[in-house]
């Protein structure tokens, strides 16, 4: 056993193969359980510190991944090695870690008050206002008075189904949830029901409070797992109501109006627009998830059902690298947006409404040229069939590469 050997190149492999393979089956693969004390943490995700290692340990030229029972010290090696390669290492792990696939299921399943026949927007308001907080880097943690003032103010203007301006409703309700934490609080938070009871607490304790810190850092460092977030939120909670006012509001909304690119805005070079392996394949298990609901739910209504994915859209513009993805383009135009952006329109090879799915694997980015002889030229039906192609190409070859076989 060589620990030393390892580079933050090994560390980074290691970290792929987590991201890819999510975290039960790596730990199955590698032999270990869930870490109970320390975890690496970097771009915002949290991983196993001592598993990492030891697949790092694998991926050095002519050396294996190491057992367990190889760790002289265990994780307090494991730890050192990480730190003193620059990485980041949390001690005492929260509890309520999550990986994007719960994260999104969490908060589509959330209880919400459904007594007027439709689900009240109190907690899924609070959430796409940090959601905007987190995307702008701004603090975690907010104290009782501006979090009250801001959203009050978004209550009483998007609340469209009748909900007061009462921030200590959704607040309470989201720390039963696990979902929002007030740290400086000792004990438990009152329940979210009632009236004078639970006002007065909040006036009394004026918390300092803010998303759980897993929350957070996902709404943080993960533009993919941000557009899954809102594909949920909005499927789900705000069925018949434009959202477009709200998400200009808390920062989630495109300066152009496309909600689309509500995560911020792509790469101005073309050389950035690239996508990772893992960042793909975890986008494309979220979409996944995403249809088995949708495919799941009783409701017949086709309105909702046909409302698009802005994760397939993100993902669709980041793996063409900025360029119109049909092999027939004679040349995209030169010009781009007022953002720098290139022209380039997603579009569903195969009709949502004929039965096409909502996924990378059956999407394209195309110029303006290719997509209008793709939606009305004589030649349509041809280049229909050799979209469908290139999607399912495209699609393949993002796909993470097996890792290195283990002796």
């Amino acid at each position: 056993m060589a620990l030393t050997d390892i580079t933050r190149v090994e560390i980074q492999k290691a970290m792929e193969e987590y991201d890819r393979l999510g975290r039960e089956a790596f730990l199955a693969r590698h032999g270990f359980r869930p870490a109970r004390r320390y975890l690496l943490v970097h771009l915002g995700r949290r991983y196993d510190s001592k598993a990492i290692v030891r697949a790092a340990h694998g991926y050095l030229p002519g050396r294996r991944s190491l057992a367990a029972a190889e760790f002289s010290g265990g994780a307090q090696h494991a730890v050192a090695l990480l730190r003193s390669l620059g990485f980041s290492v949390a001690q005492d792990p929260p509890e309520d870690a999550l990986t994007h696939e719960q994260l999104v299921r969490r908060i589509t399943e959330l209880t919400v008050n459904r007594s007027a026949g439709r689900p009240a927007l109190y907690k899924p308001i609070t959430l796409l206002w940090a959601m905007g907080r987190a995307l702008r880097g701004e603090p975690r943690l907010l104290d009782w008075t501006r979090t009250e003032q801001e959203l009050a103010t978004l209550l009483r203007r998007h609340g469209a189904h009748g909900e007061r301006p009462r921030p200590d409703y959704p607040v309470a309700s989201l720390c039963r949830d696990g979902m929002w934490t007030l740290p400086d609080h000792t004990g438990e938070v009152p329940t979210a029901h009632g009236d004078a009871g639970l006002r007065r607490w909040f006036a009394e304790h004026r918390p300092r409070g803010g998303p759980a810190r897993p929350v957070h850092d996902l709404f943080r460092h993960s533009p993919v797992t941000r557009l899954a977030v809102l594909d949920g939120v909005l499927g789900t909670f705000f069925d018949g109501i434009d959202p477009a006012p709200l998400l200009a509001d808390v920062g989630l909304q495109d300066p152009d109006g496309d909600p689309g690119e509500a995560a911020g805005p792509l790469p101005q070079q073309p050389d950035r627009w690239v996508v990772t392996a893992a960042e793909y394949e975890r986008g494309c298990r979220l979409i996944e998830q995403r249809e088995a609901r949708l495919a799941g739910e009783r409701d017949t209504r086709t309105t909702h059902r046909l409302k698009r994915s802005r994760a397939a859209r993100y993902l669709v513009l980041r793996r063409s690298g900025g360029r119109c993805e049909s092999p027939r383009c004679t040349g995209q135009p030169a010009d781009t947006t007022d953002r720098r952006q290139p022209i380039l329109e997603v579009d569903h090879v195969l009709d949502l409404a004929l039965g096409g799915r909502d996924h990378p694997s059956q999407m394209v980015a195309l110029c303006p040229n290719c997509h209008a002889v793709k939606t009305r030229g004589s030649t349509r039906e041809e280049l229909r069939g050799l979209l469908l192609r290139v999607a399912a190409e495209r699609h393949r070859d993002m796909r993470p590469q097996a890792a290195p076989p283990r002796p």
